[in-house]
């Protein structure tokens, strides 16, 4: 018969509760002064005094800079997909393009947030290569998400090389025109923005919707 000790605790939490909880103000630590001044100015010592924890403590959990920054993005883009994927779902019975207009609508909504996480995936990543790394990956699994919505509704014998290209296309544009507006070089309010986005949208769509379909 196995019997195993329970497990000690501190404070009322495990060691690996602790181990957690620590990592986890460790990240919030990061995504804070990333907010404030940008992925720059995450460093080892200045994560550690705005967690109130020691250096030690950091690298109990990453390897240097580098490896915190990609799990803050890794978490941040996670989250985001997740809450523009329940869009998607929540919307499922509608016409395709009102799925895309509120998907478009989420998006924006997401970066009006001055203390919400999105806002890091739209900063300057210039001189990070991991960084830039991710950025791109988040372009291709946007445009795998936004493919994969749209596929039951494409017109048959679609040309799937076209699609993915005007795909990729629109998000890009997309997350140049959000980053523009948050930056204040786009001086319109948020509903002009979604309503201009969605206009080239519907056009794009044209390509390869059902004529039914866009002229819903």
């Amino acid at each position: 018969m196995d019997v195993r000790a329970p497990a000690r605790t501190w404070g009322g939490r495990t060691a690996d509760e602790r181990r957690a909880h620590r990592r986890g103000e460790l990240i919030a630590a990061a995504l804070e002064i990333w907010l404030d001044s940008g992925w720059a100015a995450v460093t080892m010592r200045g994560v550690c005094q705005r967690a109130a924890l020691n250096d030690r403590y950091f690298y109990e959990n990453f390897t240097d800079r580098d490896d915190l920054l990609a799990v803050v993005w890794d978490e941040v883009c996670a989250e985001v997909f997740a809450d523009l994927a329940a869009v998607l779902a929540e919307n499922a019975e509608r016409a395709p393009l009102e799925v895309l207009h509120a998907a478009i609508a989420r998006a924006v909504e997401l970066q009006t947030d001055l203390r919400g996480g999105a806002r890091i995936l739209l900063a300057d990543h210039a001189g990070s290569a991991v960084l830039e790394q991710r950025r791109k990956a988040m372009l291709t699994d946007a445009t795998d998400l936004l493919i994969a919505a749209a596929w039951p509704h494409l017109r048959p014998e679609v040309d799937e090389t076209a699609m993915r290209m005007s795909t990729l296309a629109g998000i890009g544009g997309f997350i140049e025109l959000l980053t523009a507006w948050r930056t204040g070089a786009l001086d319109v309010d948020a509903e002009r923005l979604v309503e201009h986005t969605f206009a080239i949208a519907t056009q794009l769509g044209a390509m390869f919707l059902p004529p039914e379909i866009v002229g819903r």
